[in-house]
């Protein structure tokens, strides 16, 4: 029977197990997948704690991690067209992906690029997605500055690519280990931690145009003091603070348009993916756990044999 890596109950990683369960079917508008590639992010070990967005339901136990796969299409559900048999797509589960088979709704789901590999299509439907949104929602004109908070993260690495593709100068907030890396990505790095607020009102002493947070609590409240224009402050980690300061949450598109571009920038070369660590099916734990650390540069992705 084919295998999934789930959670069977809301807690720590001692809820986490390898099992087999039936080769799911699609229902109308889905199609489903045999996974070759699977994103790991944040919100895949906070679901298994609980967290759910706002107005989500409880998903039923044992649950399968995972919110973003690249695969091949094996079946079609009914009201299907676009997509057939053989074709190679990516997106966002319908739940979960950590899996030999995933269903994907059409609605969410995208053609993979020729020219990209399943590992790297695979880190897009949430980070690369995420930050594309960001940037768009934002909406800063060429030559603006923007500060991202958690640039060397999954979501940060591809805001600062994307920003930088849409002319804006960036600003990285990363640990000082990631300087470097920030810095190849042609952003101004300043190094997280205590006295960011400090540091950045030194490095920019006229303020910045927009703020795209990625790490929430306290580096987002040290980020909102250089911005003048609270419209221009979004947070993809602290809905809470963000409120308090005067932003907003990233506005989730979710559409398979926004699939098709993340999709066309990382086939041109424009974004990369920096998959930096793969794990295979039977160590999706590990994955799990390099991301809860929260030290991970770039991304992270469980690659399931063909």
């Amino acid at each position: 029977m084919p295998k999934a890596y789930v959670f069977t109950r809301y807690g720590g990683p001692e809820a986490e197990a390898l099992v087999e369960r039936d080769r799911p079917s699609p229902g109308p508008g889905e199609v489903l997948v045999a996974v070759r590639a699977a994103g790991v992010n944040p919100v895949d070990w906070k679901q298994r704690t609980g967290h759910r967005r706002p107005g989500g339901e409880p998903r039923p136990l044992p649950a399968v991690f995972g919110n973003e796969v690249a695969g091949v299409v094996v079946e079609t559900g009914a009201g299907v067209t676009g997509f057939a048999v053989g074709d190679e797509v990516f997106g966002n589960p319908v739940d979960g992906g950590y899996a030999e088979y995933a269903l994907l709704p059409v609605a969410v789901t995208a053609r993979k690029p020729a020219g990209l590999s399943f590992t790297d299509a695979a880190a897009l439907p949430v980070a690369a997605a995420t930050a594309y949104d960001g940037i768009r929602q934002l909406g800063l004109p060429a030559g603006a500055t923007l500060l991202i908070t958690g640039a060397g993260g999954g979501v940060g690495v591809a805001a600062v690519q994307i920003a930088r593709d849409a002319g804006l100068r960036v600003v990285g907030v990363a640990s000082e280990s990631k300087k470097d890396f920030v810095e190849s990505l042609g952003a101004v790095h300043v190094p997280s931690g205590a006295g960011l607020a400090e540091r950045l009102r030194t490095a920019e002493p006229d303020g910045v145009d927009g703020v795209f947070d990625l790490v929430g609590g306290e580096a987002l409240e040290d980020a909102a003091t250089v911005l003048d224009d609270v419209t221009k402050l979004i947070t993809g980690a602290d809905r809470e603070t963000v409120a308090k300061l005067g932003g907003s949450g990233v506005e989730r598109a979710r559409t398979a348009a926004v699939l098709d571009e993340v999709g066309r920038l990382a086939a041109d070369g424009r974004l990369r993916p920096f998959v930096t660590r793969t794990f295979p099916l039977d160590r999706a734990g590990e994955a799990l756990r390099a991301v809860e650390d929260g030290h991970v540069r770039g991304k992270i992705v469980i690659e399931v044999a063909a």
